[in-house]
């Protein structure tokens, strides 16, 4: 008799190497700011995102201020998707990518 296959459930996890940071992409908008709603059919690349992760390169230089879960605004050419989640939402990119970074007074 064979044994049932038990699964272990592990946590898949990306960690970006170089000089690079993994970005959760913000949902694409279907309405305009002044209310016009947009047909499901058209895109509009949405580039900002929140950061993930940052690599330790990243992480350990202060000339790069960002850190987890900035609102940052990246070019998305240089981006690579992850196919780590089904709807596609996390990229990895490049720090030169990366041209503003989102902050509010306190």
């Amino acid at each position: 008799m064979a044994k049932p296959k038990t699964q272990n459930k592990t946590i898949e996890t990306v960690e970006p190497i170089g000089d690079r940071v993994l970005i959760r992409k913000d949902e694409d908008r279907k309405i305009t700011k002044v209310g016009i709603h947009l047909p499901d059919k058209i895109e509009i690349p949405t580039i900002t995102g929140r950061v993930v992760t940052v690599s330790t390169i990243i992480e350990n230089n202060p000339d790069y201020p960002i850190q987890q879960y900035d609102k940052v605004l990246f070019n998305p050419k240089e981006s690579i998707p992850v196919d780590f989640e089904g709807d596609n939402r996390l990229f990895v990119v490049p720090i030169d990518d990366v041209v503003a970074i989102f902050r509010r007074d306190t």
